[in-house]
């Protein structure tokens, strides 16, 4: 979940990863794009919801409507439109706009996992605002309701994440019929829906174990970040660009790397991000997270025998002293450092993989430093690197 977090300011978002603007003029404006096809879809889904009733309508569509027009960097959009692409999808036409529509889906599809992430996760916090199960149990409170205002919130933020889902659902497969690949979209959709729930739970079941696993904690970044948010979303665009296996094949190879150099990165933020720029807390090492951080700073600790690293890695301890411990730890057995060194090899490797494909340059490029920007990377060099 912690690959799910963060989504207003700055860098720890994900929507987009690192701090700064759009990589490109081009990239600004497809994201401006897909910012226009999600509100005139929302807007339509709101008439239905009040055709259906005005209290539900206000309270949860409204709810859904406000996080999704809140804020996010549009990672995962801006990705199915480069992957598009870079396909050769063409930038203007209906084609442009099934892949704007299928962009804006992706976007509806994560604002139900990071609103049943801060429930799982109890995050008051969300893109900067109030997260939507602390909106409406403070909503409760200040209108007087029966009952618990924190059930209530709780049941309500349910109830906006499965709303968001139908949402998005239908918007991919209403793009999936209109198009000749249409099978193709819904079993990369299918994919990564379960992919998502897997590594919510997984990261969910981690903590309640108190796991350490270097291996366990790949996997979680793998399916929260690597396919999940990155190469699904890229494959989505190759998909709906009928774009043969080997090129589809290069693009999945690229967003595996980077998808968990952006994990990395996150893990990274979780622990030393500042939260006027996160728009979150920096809380995984409180909430006991498996992370890839984490997890190598134990096997270091290990190997090392440096009992009070593990100890300050691995016991419950308080927020404010255990997290000031844990992070000394990760500091001191090298473990920060080393995750630093392998977001750039995961980087230069999505790189090599990207100048494989036979495609428009500008398009390449633009994916490249999309792609290190997620990473937390310069975006210039990554860029200069898609164009070789």
């Amino acid at each position: 979940m912690a690959g799910m977090q963060a989504e207003a300011r700055g860098s720890r978002t994900a929507d987009g990863g690192a701090p700064g603007g759009p990589v490109t003029e081009a990239d600004a404006a497809a994201a401006g794009a897909v910012e226009e096809a999600l509100r005139a879809h929302v807007a339509e889904r709101l008439a239905e919801a009040h055709a259906t009733d005005p209290a539900f309508a206000e309270d949860v569509a409204g709810s859904v409507r406000d996080l999704v027009l809140r804020g996010g960097k549009r990672l995962r959009a801006r990705l199915l439109w480069w992957g598009w692409r870079a396909c050769g999808g063409p930038a203007a036409g209906p084609g442009a706009d099934r892949a704007r529509d299928l962009a804006a889906a992706l976007e509806l599809l994560q604002v139900c996992a990071v609103v049943h992430d801060d429930v799982m996760d109890h995050s008051p916090v969300r893109r900067g605002g109030p997260s939507a199960h602390a909106g409406f149990a403070l909503h409760h409170t200040r209108s007087g309701l029966r009952g618990s205002a924190d059930a209530y919130g709780t049941a309500a933020a349910i109830l906006v994440g499965d709303l968001a889902l139908a949402w998005a659902d239908d918007l991919a497969a209403a793009t999936a019929l209109a198009v000749p690949d249409g099978p193709r979209i819904q079993r990369e959709w299918r994919a990564l829906r379960a992919e998502m729930a897997a590594g919510q739970y997984l990261d969910l079941r981690a903590a309640a174990t108190g796991a350490t696993g270097l291996d366990e904690a790949v996997r979680i970044a793998r399916l929260k970040s690597a396919l999940y948010t990155v190469e699904r979303p890229l494959a989505l665009g190759a998909a709906l660009a009928g774009a043969p296996e080997r090129t589809t094949s290069v693009l999945r190879s690229a967003g595996r790397c980077a998808g968990l150099a952006f994990q990395l990165r996150d893990d990274l933020l979780g622990v030393y991000g500042d939260p006027r720029d996160t728009g979150k807390p920096a809380e995984d090492l409180c909430a006991g997270k498996l992370t890839y951080l984490r997890a190598l700073a134990v096997r270091l600790a290990a190997r090392s025998n440096d009992t009070a690293a593990l100890h300050a890695l691995t016991a419950d301890s308080g927020p404010q002293a255990g997290a000031a411990a844990a992070r000394e730890a990760l500091e001191r057995t090298g473990a920060r450092e080393l995750v630093e060194a392998r977001i750039a090899r995961l980087v230069r490797s999505g790189e090599r993989r990207l100048a494989e494909l036979r495609a428009e340059p500008d398009a390449v490029a633009a994916l490249a430093g999309l792609l290190a920007q997620a990473a937390g990377v310069d975006t210039a060099a990554a860029a200069a690197g898609g164009r070789r």
